[in-house]
């Protein structure tokens, strides 16, 4: 499981897909929660602006698990 490190009380799913460089801009996530099934703590997601904490476990289409962790 990789992680993402946030030194903020939050991450956005939006944010999060493009910093591990899933998409390039903020603007393609919307189209890619569209198109590709992810989860959040097991359960399925499609909200761009979804809030991810410190704990929370992202899971993307391709199977990938990143942990959201605190700095």
């Amino acid at each position: 499981m990789k992680q993402i490190v946030i030194s903020t009380a939050y991450i956005t799913l939006g944010q999060v897909l493009k910093e591990v460089g899933i998409i390039d801009t903020g603007g393609m996530a919307k189209w890619y929660l569209a198109e590709h099934t992810v989860y959040v703590n097991g359960e399925d997601e499609n909200r761009r602006g979804k809030k991810l904490v410190a704990g929370d476990v992202l899971t993307t289409a391709d199977g990938t698990e990143y942990e959201i962790v605190a700095n």
